[in-house]
């Protein structure tokens, strides 16, 4: 699948937020926020789907270092309205918004070349801006470590 250019609706998400670089993102607190989700998923009311949100939201200053800056992190499900929040989560508002769009095929640890493609080559060859923010879908075809795992990437664009 080739990367191309989508407007999708508002919506509204209900998970975990944590504020973490990649490097301890990928030490552990990664995981175990992900776990935590998963064990706590039938908490979060009206779900749209059982497909969990991975969404990185990235202070936009100059020299920016995801493995060193901290920024923040959601790990959630995108809900129909918020009924209510469980404890210890939050609901997040995303407005509606253009994004590139794109299907990292093969393992997780590769998705660096993915996300490496989208912000660099595409959005040079595009003309387009990042605006902070991007998210992962993970549905039924998320599977971290197997060739076989895909996951449909969002960047929003200004």
């Amino acid at each position: 699948m080739e990367a191309k250019k989508v407007r999708l609706p508002s919506f509204i998400v209900v998970g975990f937020r944590i504020e973490a670089n990649l490097d301890e993102l990928e030490s552990g607190i990664g995981k175990n926020t992900y776990d935590s989700l998963i064990s706590r998923k039938d908490e979060i009311l009206l779900k749209k789907n059982e497909n969990m949100i991975f969404m990185q939201i990235y202070p936009m200053k100059s020299g920016f270092n995801p493995r060193i800056d901290r920024f923040t992190q959601i790990f959630c499900y995108e809900v129909n309205e918020v009924d209510s929040v469980p404890s210890g989560m939050v609901s997040h508002q995303v407005a509606e918004c253009n994004y590139v769009t794109y299907t990292h095929k093969g393992l997780e640890s590769e998705l660096g070349r993915s996300y490496d493609y989208l912000y660099g080559q595409w959005m040079r060859e595009h003309g387009h801006e990042p605006i902070g923010y991007d998210f992962e879908v993970w549905d039924d075809r998320y599977k971290p470590e197997s060739s076989d795992n895909e996951i449909d990437m969002y960047v929003a664009l200004g």
